[in-house]
């Protein structure tokens, strides 16, 4: 007896057909959801998806060229030039709709003078957030018309020459400004911060053409700056809530403060009533004891609760910077200090000074400590234990050293100093 075969019609559709109708009648939203979350060149390959794909990644607002998009294996710097270029002018002729987000950042491209014709292009439409980075070569001279994109809400800057001007009034609507290794004049630099009437986020490093930072930025809450300067001055900056300093070369100070004027520690601090997380980095501890350092700032930091501090305990001058910063923070919960080594400058010590002076202070909020780099010598460990004594809630302070020489010793010493706070514990990292 035979079986019989049954043939399916040729009309009942297979599995991978009903596949592809499911992707080809997706809703927009989730079509426009998915390809956000694709790289430029993993949204190019979706249209081969099927026909409603085929052109679905020319409305991508956001367009990012970088390493994960841009597979290019050779180390031929033409090469790689001319790719890019391709690349980009293709998308760019085919794009459909506003461009939101464009960002340039491949790391083995060099400034190319179509970066020029691109921002002019993106000046046209309504772009939104501007990332430029070039990591090889000499600084890109930005081109003039980047300055007319007055829609930009965020600008990130990477090895680029800034000369905008004289008629730029600034952009209107930024609000994230992120500049590192760039050039600019000093006027340019304070028109360009002051002229951003929304900026709130304020990035800077490794920059060249201007010494003197004055920030003038009443909507500012977050500066983050690391680079060689002279001076810094705040502003109209009374929003301002998590700063971060690092002064990247060891300052000289030859200049003469006036007799009786206050230091730079009063200055820093008179337009920053609302400063909630600080961090001191590099020398900029050193720049804050030039001048006058009073016991106690003129107005305190009410809102501090994070302090971050890289300090040469050698140094009187430092020691007693940081210890009005500790005064003047009655809300401080949590400190980080970094020991920055060297030679020895003070005649008095800072056990001196304590004793004469801060016998009655007292930190009622802090409760964690972090010391590291430190190597044992006697005006540390004078700090830890004045740290200790007058913490009384204090409930964790971890002592890191720079090295294992003579570790257990100080162990042993630290363990031995008295704690106002009986919760306290003292937690050692090996180095």
């Amino acid at each position: 007896m035979s079986v019989m075969k049954q043939r399916i019609p040729s009309s009942f559709p297979c599995n991978t057909e009903l596949e592809v109708d499911k992707i080809s009648n997706l809703p927009a939203q989730i079509v426009d959801k998915i390809l956000s979350h694709l790289s430029l060149r993993d949204a190019v390959r979706t249209s081969v998806l099927s026909s409603k794909w085929r052109y679905k990644w020319v409305t991508l607002p956001n367009l990012v060229f970088d390493n994960q998009s841009l597979l290019i294996s050779s180390q031929d710097q033409t090469f790689i030039k001319n790719k890019i270029v391709n690349i980009v002018d293709h998308v760019l002729l085919l794009h459909s709709g506003p461009i939101h987000k464009f960002k340039l950042s491949y790391r083995d491209l060099q400034g190319v003078c179509d970066i020029d014709r691109w921002i002019l292009f993106l000046s046209r439409g309504s772009v939104k957030e501007f990332i430029l980075e070039i990591w090889k070569g000499h600084r890109y001279k930005l081109h003039s018309s980047i300055y007319l994109c007055q829609k930009l809400i965020h600008l990130e800057l990477f090895n680029c020459l800034l000369k905008p001007p004289l008629t730029f009034s600034g952009f209107k609507s930024l609000k994230s400004l992120d500049l590192q290794h760039i050039t600019m004049e000093q006027d340019a630099f304070e028109h360009l911060v002051s002229s951003c009437h929304l900026l709130e986020r304020l990035t800077l490093m490794n920059f060249e053409g201007f010494s003197d930072l004055k920030i003038h930025a009443p909507n500012l809450l977050f500066f983050d700056v690391g680079g060689v300067f002279e001076d810094i001055n705040f502003m109209n900056t009374f929003n301002l809530a998590i700063v971060s300093i690092g002064l990247y070369v060891n300052p000289g100070f030859d200049r003469n403060l006036t007799l009786g004027s206050a230091g730079n520690l009063v200055k820093f601090f008179a337009h920053l009533p609302r400063l909630q997380r600080l961090e001191v980095q590099s020398f900029f501890l050193k720049y804050l004891a030039d001048g006058k350092v009073p016991g106690r700032l003129p107005t305190p930091c009410d809102e501090l609760s994070f302090l971050s501090i890289r300090i040469n305990f050698n140094h009187l001058d430092e020691c007693l910077a940081a210890l009005c910063l500790l005064r003047s923070s009655p809300n401080l919960q949590e400190l980080e200090m970094l020991a920055r080594t060297e030679e020895q400058t003070a005649l008095r010590t800072v056990a001196d000074v304590m004793e004469e002076n801060y016998q009655n202070c007292t930190f009622n909020q802090l409760r964690h400590v972090k010391i590291a780099g430190i190597s044992g010598l006697k005006q540390e460990l004078n700090f830890i234990n004045f740290l200790l004594a007058n913490s009384p809630i204090l409930e964790r302070m971890t002592v890191k050293p720079a090295s294992v020489d003579g570790a257990w010793e100080m162990l042993k010493e630290l363990l031995r100093f008295r704690r106002a706070s009986v919760q306290a514990e003292i937690v050692y990292l090996d180095p």
